[in-house]
């Protein structure tokens, strides 16, 4: 199987840490992002999005990150990331939506203002938006502290898709400065996932 990504995005990383956690090996296709290369015809036939990852099965083509790591875990049958009971799997779900609904746009925002323009050379940071930024995150992140409290996990008692999708984007916590000291319980909770040797395996060169 053949995954199409880039090694600082989050989307990607998360795919190859259920990969690796899964015992699945994949063959990582680079696709630079910032050149435009996901936007070259070729590429758009695979992802007519223009963005990665995306997953080449033998004849098979899939995009969206939270669906390549199901789709991965129903290939390793009995495995804990993605348990067969029905109501787990909604709820690993639900999370895997609210991470892309809400939570990534949240953190996105400031991401791109003090990370993204630095990297791309495209200018200062813009106070507006860093507050925009902020208020959304403080709204979402004081959801998840809420839901962590006495919890190890997100769902359940063991390591799940869930955690890997929402925690993904907090790989850019320091180099984006993203407003979170005050949340012990996602500290504490992200604080394992980093100990992950799957997590320290994908981690990508130095940001910012």
């Amino acid at each position: 199987m053949k995954l199409y990504h880039h090694p600082l995005s989050s989307n990607c990383r998360k795919v190859s840490v259920a990969a690796l956690l899964l015992g699945i090996d994949l063959d990582l296709q680079f696709i630079d992002l910032p050149a435009g290369a996901q936007k070259k015809p070729d590429y758009l036939r695979l992802n007519p999005n223009g963005l990665a990852p995306t997953l080449e099965d033998g004849s098979f083509v899939l995009w969206e990150s939270n669906a390549i790591m199901q789709y991965l875990a129903e290939k390793k049958p009995g495995n804990t990331l993605w348990p067969s009971d029905p109501r787990m799997r909604a709820d690993i779900s639900r999370w895997q939506c609210w991470e892309l609904a809400h939570w990534t746009p949240a953190l996105a925002i400031i991401i791109h203002e003090n990370l993204v323009k630095k990297l791309l050379k495209m200018g200062e940071p813009d106070p507006a938006e860093i507050k925009k930024g902020e208020e959304a995150t403080h709204r979402f992140a004081q959801i998840l502290d809420n839901h962590l409290q006495g919890k190890k996990y997100l769902v359940g008692e063991a390591l799940t898709l869930a955690d890997i999708s929402v925690a993904a984007i907090l790989m850019y916590r320091q180099p984006a400065r993203l407003p979170l000291d005050q949340y012990k319980n996602i500290n504490g909770w992200v604080a394992q996932i980093e100990k992950l040797d799957a997590w320290q395996k994908t981690a990508p060169p130095p940001m910012g």
